[in-house]
């Protein structure tokens, strides 16, 4: 497999996953050669990740109408490992891999069913205050819930 840079032992970063989501490729997800395009990881990547914020509830404050923070992706990457064809399923991973002040590094992985790893990524998510344009550093609250998930997914 080839070197990912944010990747320094690929076994023990690949266990550390817990939390995903089952998708199946769509036809409209496929190039015209029948295989996943190259830009659909990055939506499979946005799914997984609101599921994760939700399931963290982050996502419901977040929605509201008053609300003065939104989260934005600051930088969003993807490493190919193998093609994925039309009505294949796989699982897309996340988990939190490091915690900013007021942002949070998050890693991808998506598998096929037999287990093989189809492509891997990364990103950083910011809580921006909507009014300043400048992030807001985590709650203690969510900080507590960032790292309790971080832990949760560290213990395997």
């Amino acid at each position: 497999m080839k070197k990912i840079n944010y990747i320094e032992d690929f076994q023990t970063w690949q266990r550390d996953f817990e939390f995903y989501i089952p998708i199946k490729v769509r036809f409209s997800e496929t190039d015209m050669f029948g295989h996943l395009n190259n830009t659909v990881p990055f939506i499979y990547f946005e799914q997984v990740r609101i599921e994760l914020l939700k399931s963290l509830g982050f996502m419901e404050e977040w929605n509201q109408i008053d609300s003065h923070v939104i989260p934005v992706v600051a930088d969003l990457q993807c490493d190919y490992i193998q093609q994925v064809f039309f009505d294949e399923e796989i699982k897309v991973y996340i988990k939190i891999h490091k915690i900013g002040q007021s942002s949070v590094d998050l890693h991808y992985m998506g598998k096929k069913l037999n287990d093989s790893i189809c492509f891997t990524g990364r990103g950083t998510l910011v809580k921006l205050n909507k009014l300043t344009g400048k992030g807001e550093k985590w709650t203690e609250h969510e900080m507590n819930i960032l790292e309790r998930q971080m832990k949760n997914v560290a213990r395997i």
